[in-house]
């Protein structure tokens, strides 16, 4: 299986939705993944698998952003196709 370290501003909607999935209520600390880059930065990740691949993702305020607008966009979507009440014309009843 491939692995790859994808930064934030990289995600595919697949890698969005597989955080989603994996951590529906979001992650803990005990969910992220701390390790030294080539450069010997401390780099904090989330783990997450897609067909034939480990993702780390980096976790920052950036991931935060994109999984709450994927999120947003993703219920946009699903609103469109209910009926909005409001748009039905009044009727008059009586008591």
């Amino acid at each position: 299986m491939k692995r790859v370290i994808i930064d934030s501003k990289n995600l595919t909607d697949e890698i969005i939705e597989a955080i989603n999935e994996k951590y529906p209520y979001g992650y803990d600390d005990e969910d992220i993944i701390k390790f030294k880059n080539a450069k010997g930065e401390t780099v904090s990740a989330i783990q997450v698998e897609i067909p034939d691949t480990v993702c780390l993702v980096k976790v920052g305020v950036e991931l935060d952003k994109r999984v709450e607008q994927f999120n947003l966009d993703d219920d946009d979507d699903d609103d469109s196709s209910v009926d909005d009440a409001t748009d039905a014309p009044e009727e008059d009843f009586e008591d």
